[in-house]
């Protein structure tokens, strides 16, 4: 972070400060104070950062910020409301950066396009990107915070559980470019429909200028829908897909055991970037992607990182580079061979879009004989959507000729019952993750391919690392 004094954050959040400092980081909890740190004071569900600022002080703190009165032996900038100046603190400070800032949301495979469209950008640039999780009213703030003097560009992930969340963090991160990988089921809870998704995803505009670029899923049905007419301001809309005529696709798609290669072809435009020394010389530049993870959802993520880099000026060949060195974050389809057993594990959430894509994955990788395994938990917040939903997994689990289900949770139980209906002989259920542990690790064998998939809520990678000490 550049360096700021508290004279400069309290013109940033409308605040006032009681006494001058330099400030070269911001934390929102006390056990992260270094020396230099702002410690913003912010009042949550469950606890108020007010009842920490003394142990923040303790810690080395150099300022803190606060929406209460206190007295303290370090300056103080004094807001309206810390949430809300955190959030102005962060746009302010990324309007400094005149750098390409990526913003992207979607119902599934925010992360992994995330992860793949930062290994394109930084084949040009020096990019930042969100770590782990953040990517709420907390997280955003934190990343753009993040941003340094040697960044040259920026992607920057949204997630939302209800309406209204995604406008105020485009609002913050002000962004010059949007991606919207899907819109599936995810949070229909809250929001009511794949309309209401769709609406919340499209917040995202709220904070891009007129005039840049919104990259959409050509083959999502909701997002295919989405035309540029549809907005007061004029934005360029660019597609990406497999099945349809977009501006970005992939064709001779080889899914092997441990990778995915395709063919990109990138149809260029006005002021795409494509030509001369950035880009393609010439009409249509087509060339070959390889990935070293398996899956058709992959193969999305890819060309939405496509799609970026070409309108970023990123050579063909640098994109296929650094596609070729991606790596998944977290928990999210990370495959590894443990004791002559192959094991997915993709357990940071679930939706009955993400569960096809892991069926899909499961099918790929058990092609030649091995015994393919499902370990399903339950999905979360799906409303009254839940039972047909989780039916729908039992359908994608049978299409892909599972040998095995074994399912954990009382919605699982109607994947498990949809299932046995479409033809998988070997369904067991469980109330216990133990108990399905020790079910489980006697009858793995060396060969088989076992993909755990559940709602991050679940916790399934208890039994993951049940399976693991018993296989090392």
């Amino acid at each position: 972070m550049k360096t700021l004094t508290t004279e400069e954050i309290a013109k940033y959040c409308g605040g006032t400060a009681t006494g001058h400092a330099e400030i070269t980081s911001v934390v929102i909890d006390n056990r992260e104070v270094v020396e230099g740190s702002l410690f913003i004071a912010i009042k949550g569900e469950r606890l108020d950062g007010h009842a920490f600022v003394e142990a923040a002080i303790k810690a080395g703190a150099a300022a803190v910020m606060v929406h209460e009165d206190i007295v303290a032996s370090v300056p103080v900038i004094k807001v309206e409301n810390t949430e809300k100046a955190f959030l102005d603190l962060a746009r302010s400070y990324r309007e400094t950066f005149d750098i390409p800032v990526v913003a992207l949301t979607g119902s599934v495979g925010k992360t992994t396009t995330k992860e793949m469209i930062w290994c394109v950008l930084n084949a040009k640039y020096n990019a930042h990107k969100t770590q782990g999780n953040l990517n709420n009213s907390i997280g955003v703030p934190k990343v753009l915070l993040g941003l340094e003097p040697e960044h040259t560009a920026a992607v920057v992930e949204m997630g939302m559980n209800h309406k209204g969340e995604i406008a105020v963090l485009t609002k913050t991160a002000l962004p010059n470019m949007a991606v919207i990988t899907n819109i599936g089921v995810s949070h229909i809870e809250n929001l009511g429909s794949r309309e209401g998704i769709l609406a919340a995803k499209l917040e995202i505009l709220e904070g891009l200028k007129p005039g840049s670029t919104l990259i959409l899923n050509a083959d999502n049905d909701m997002l295919s829908k989405v035309s540029e007419a549809d907005f007061d301001y004029k934005f360029k809309i660019k597609t990406f897909g497999i099945k349809e005529n977009a501006d970005v696709t992939a064709t001779n798609i080889e899914f092997k055991e441990a990778s995915t290669e395709f063919t990109a072809t990138v149809k260029p435009s006005k002021n795409d970037g494509l030509d001369g020394a950035d880009g393609c010389e010439c009409s249509e530049c087509s060339f070959r992607v390889v990935l070293p993870t398996t899956g058709e959802h992959n193969v999305y993520d890819a060309l939405a990182a496509i799609s970026v880099g070409a309108e970023q000026g990123v050579a063909p060949e640098d994109m296929a580079k650094a596609l070729l060195n991606y790596v998944p974050a977290g928990m999210r389809e990370k495959i590894e061979m443990v004791g002559g057993i192959t094991l997915i594990e993709d357990c940071y959430n679930a939706s009955p879009d993400s569960v096809l894509a892991l069926s899909n994955t499961l099918r790929i990788k058990g092609e030649g004989g091995h015994r393919k395994i499902a370990i399903i938990a339950d999905m979360l917040e799906l409303g009254s959507y839940s039972e047909q939903a989780h039916r729908n997994c039992g359908k994608y689990l049978a299409d892909a000729k599972v040998d095995m289900l074994l399912t954990y949770g009382e919605l699982s139980k109607f994947v498990a019952d949809e299932a046995k209906k479409c033809g998988v002989l070997r369904v067991f259920e469980f109330d216990s993750k133990d108990e399905l542990a020790k079910h489980l690790i006697p009858i793995l064998k060396e060969g088989d391919v076992v993909a755990f998939k559940g709602s991050r809520g679940m916790q399934l990678e208890d039994v993951i690392d049940l399976v693991k000490g018993e296989l090392s």
